[in-house]
């Protein structure tokens, strides 16, 4: 399969790839700028790539795909190859037109159906402190077969109800935690759900969302993308609580940073470690309660003494 994806990516970025010694990671001549070395590096294990003259990348192969303008016959292929599912639309600079849906494997946890596995799923939910009222509220589902076997199966809709992401968590043990549809996550995270009069929470994860509750926005990642910045900029919200993991703290120095600039009041919200989704509703409360106001001065003081800044 791997010398199958290989020749595939051959035939689309037009030149030929060859190996490095890291397991699974390829180069070739990049199709983003002119350059006398491969400079295109890709994991064709992960799906991960990067340019490192232009600095562009991505999460999967389908979206390597998109940026050099492939054809459908080339996204089927690799479908079939990963036996993913594609998002196929031959305009690169268009990514509002990819359509998606619910796998046809879904099923609602909130349904009357009985099955060991659903028994499962929703022992995963609760170790997680997830309710019943939050299966309802977010349409939390499972899957029993297909690509998403036994991965729950968490929906994001956009502010008119309509499907615009979904994330798919495995609650067995497997070593891929995370399958995802092969769609950029440039979207607005469980937008149906947020008041922009009000202060929004941003977060990394849909768990971390649905734990903090009260007007949270998952991230999908540890960087703000264009559609939510813009979106919170075009509704004029006027306070912002930034709950980012501490591997992320310069992610959150620069989301901060973007929004100062902007003139909206910033709180950074210390979580020592752990996680919102690990510490659980009241928990998170009082950290937000206890949050850090943010101002030119504090994030130029949080660039020089990083982390040990929030220590004291």
């Amino acid at each position: 399969m791997n010398l199958e994806v290989i020749q595939l990516l051959d035939k689309v970025l037009k030149s030929r790839g060859y190996s490095l010694k890291k397991n699974n990671e390829y180069m070739w001549w990049s199709p983003f700028i002119q350059h006398h070395k491969p400079k295109l590096q890709v994991n064709i294990q992960t799906g991960k790539w990067h340019c490192w003259v232009s600095n562009q990348g991505g999460h999967n192969l389908f979206q390597l795909l998109k940026r050099v303008g492939a054809g459908r016959q080339d996204y089927q292929t690799l479908s079939k190859l990963l036996g993913e599912t594609t998002f196929y639309n031959n305009d690169k600079n268009t990514p509002d037109n990819l359509d998606i849906k619910l796998p046809d494997e879904f099923k609602s946890l909130s349904e009357p159906h009985t099955s060991i596995i659903k028994d499962h799923a929703m022992l995963f939910l609760k170790k997680r402190g997830i309710t019943k009222e939050d299966i309802k509220r977010y349409n939390l589902g499972y899957c029993v077969e297909g690509q998403y076997q036994n991965r729950i199966i968490i929906p994001s809709y956009d502010s008119s109800g309509k499907l615009n992401y979904f994330v798919g968590r495995d609650f067995y043990a497997s070593t891929l935690k995370y399958k995802n549809p092969p769609i950029p996550k440039d979207v607005i995270g469980f937008d149906l759900y947020v008041n922009w009069s009000l202060p929004i929470i941003l977060v990394e994860g849909v768990f971390d969302a649905m734990s903090v509750k009260n007007n949270s926005i998952p991230l999908f990642g540890k960087t703000i993308l264009p559609k939510l910045y813009g979106k919170i900029v075009e509704k004029k919200v006027k306070d912002i609580f930034i709950i980012l993991d501490s591997d992320a703290f310069n992610d959150a120095i620069q989301i901060t940073e973007k929004f100062v600039n902007e003139g909206i009041n910033v709180n950074f919200v210390k979580l020592d470690g752990q996680d919102p989704n690990d510490l659980g509703y009241k928990k998170m409360i009082t950290k937000i309660d206890n949050s850090l106001p943010m101002d030119f001065k504090q994030i130029m003081e949080m660039k020089l003494y990083g982390k040990k800044l929030l220590a004291n």
